[in-house]
């Protein structure tokens, strides 16, 4: 219950956040000014243009599947925002207490494909529906090395819990019982912490696993260079060509949504989480000095939005893939790779134990 307190206004606050951000990110990149005119440097203008898509009329096609219609964008931005529970925001305020975090997020976030089928094929649009058909292809195939990247996490950590996953990053990861046998024996302990804790830095292989993470991320998000279902220059919109006004406003904070979940789930897998990045040095206790409640919400929330920097960075970078090169890239790389990992961790957890 307090995670969704604390995701459903913070969502709401960052897709206004980062729509505005995106487009002064987009024209730092390309030269340009961006937003200028509404409110100093352009601030209200996001603002502006919510306040004008409320306002659209809602238009349903005459030859549409009405209740299918209608029903599309809101599985997809449900079953996204459901997400969000699973996700521990401090060492206290965990998400759903299920053991199987991991894995019953992943199977929620997959249900957007549902609504983007019946987005598509309500529309009775062949546009609408085409961009619905690559949008499913896409999310099935990149889910494959996306869950072998999540797995090499889990089999690593031993845990799908992600709360669990993110306290085996923190200072303390030993048994406190351990720590005071080897302290009474007189064996000085020094606990760094830090980002030396975090997956990515204990076991590196799990830097490559992040990678095929990020990588698979985008695609998930329908982020350029994979935006491929939605390619204004083929399809005039994609799944969401016939939506108008606030349906069309709900499949842009979807997106805008999977996107920051993608950044957490990230982070929580792979750099710590909630974790400081600060070490231990001597008598200079920067990890325990920058601990606690308020600080652990600091980190995620940071080391979440520059994941999300990096994302709008890359879409304003590199091109647009074609169909072929983008399977190609799923099921001729990132897959093998991913299964070969997979295999190169379990032969690393076995030499841990």
């Amino acid at each position: 219950m307090h995670t969704f307190l604390f995701y459903l206004p913070f969502l709401l606050f960052f897709v206004l956040l980062a729509v505005y951000g995106e487009r002064k990110i987009a024209a730092f990149i390309q030269s340009r000014f961006g937003p200028m005119d509404v409110g100093p440097k352009g601030i209200f203008q996001t603002l502006a243009d919510l306040l004008k898509m409320i306002q659209k009329e809602d238009i349903v096609p005459k030859a549409a599947d009405k209740p299918i219609f209608l029903l599309g964008p809101i599985l997809v931005f449900t079953a996204i925002f459901a997400g969000f529970s699973m996700l521990p925001l401090n060492a206290n305020l965990a998400g759903a207490a299920v053991e199987s975090g991991v894995l019953l997020l992943m199977a929620v976030v997959s249900l957007d494909v549902l609504g983007i089928l019946m987005a598509g094929w309500g529309s009775n649009n062949k546009f609408s529906l085409y961009g619905a058909v690559r949008a499913i292809a896409q999310i099935v195939s990149f889910e494959i090395p996306l869950g072998l990247s999540v797995l090499c996490v889990v089999m690593i950590c031993q845990s799908m819990d992600l709360q669990e996953i993110t306290r085996q990053q923190g200072l303390y990861t030993m048994d406190p019982i351990f720590l005071f046998g080897l302290k009474g024996m007189g064996i000085e302990v020094t606990q760094m912490g830090g980002l030396l804790s975090w997956n990515v830095v204990k076991s590196p292989l799990l830097l490559f696993s992040f990678l095929i993470f990020f990588i698979a991320g985008l695609a998930e998000a329908n982020r350029a260079p994979f935006d491929l279902p939605e390619s204004e220059s083929e399809l005039v919109g994609g799944y969401h060509t016939e939506y108008s006004g606030f349906r069309w406003g709900i499949f842009m904070l979807a997106e805008y949504g999977i996107m920051l979940l993608i950044s957490f789930l990230g982070v929580i897998l792979f750099f710590g989480g909630w974790n400081t990045p600060f070490i231990n040095m001597g008598s200079f206790q920067w990890a325990q000095w920058t601990m606690g409640s308020y600080w652990e919400v600091f980190w995620l929330l940071s080391k979440t939005l520059i994941l999300v920097f990096v994302q709008m960075w890359i879409r304003w970078t590199y091109p647009r893939l074609r169909v072929d090169q983008l399977m190609t890239l799923s099921w001729k790389y990132l897959t093998p790779f991913g299964l070969l990992l997979v295999f190169l961790c379990g032969l690393w957890k076995l030499m841990m134990l």
